[in-house]
């Protein structure tokens, strides 16, 4: 899907169980649209791997697929950068990784102690990356014609105040629906 509309993504694991993609935009968008292009790229993968591939904020839906994290681009994320050590048993580290790697690539290989040796052997897989820099744009679109099926915003973190649009943030199984508002605002009774 990067290839189709253009982009270079660099691959990276997260120094967990994750796998972080880093997608270099021009520096045009502010964090919401950038969110809302991160919802787009993940609906679009879902739609075309509905039984590998989701975007359900809650852990209830998601079952066995893979949770594309569209909140890792919302305002005050932080996300682990290339070559960080991981404060987890093993000292694992945030490594580049190619993409022909990805199937077989443990991610637990790559510690404190292993990662040198690895860039002495292949180099830095980001080494390029401030060599491109892509438009939002098609993103954007995506995500417009997502508004457009009637697929908007998608929940914030739990720390961030309601924002418009949202949808309700409480788990499915315990949503009652006499406590909501059709804008996803909860109803004082």
């Amino acid at each position: 899907m990067l290839e189709e509309l253009g982009y270079r993504g660099f691959p990276k694991t997260s120094g967990n169980r994750g796998v972080h993609i880093y997608l270099r935009i021009e520096p045009r968008w502010d964090f919401i649209d950038v969110r809302h292009g991160a919802i787009a790229f993940g609906r679009e993968l879902e739609r075309r791997l509905p039984d590998q591939v989701t975007t359900a904020w809650w852990k209830e839906e998601r079952g066995a697929r893979i949770f594309v994290d569209f909140n890792q681009n919302a305002r005050d994320r932080t996300i682990a950068s290339a070559y960080s050590l991981r404060p987890r048993p093993g000292a694992p580290v945030s490594t580049p990784v190619e993409w022909d790697e990805l199937g077989s690539v443990e991610p637990g290989a790559f510690n404190l102690w292993t990662v040198p040796q690895r860039l002495a052997d292949v180099g830095d897989s980001y080494a390029e990356i401030d060599r491109v820099a892509h438009s939002l744009q098609p993103l954007l679109d995506l995500y417009a014609e997502d508004v457009a099926r009637g697929q908007g915003e998608m929940p914030y973190p739990p720390d961030y105040p309601k924002m418009p649009g949202e949808p309700p943030r409480v788990q499915p199984s315990k949503k009652v629906a006499a406590h909501w508002d059709d804008d996803g605002n909860p109803v004082t009774l």
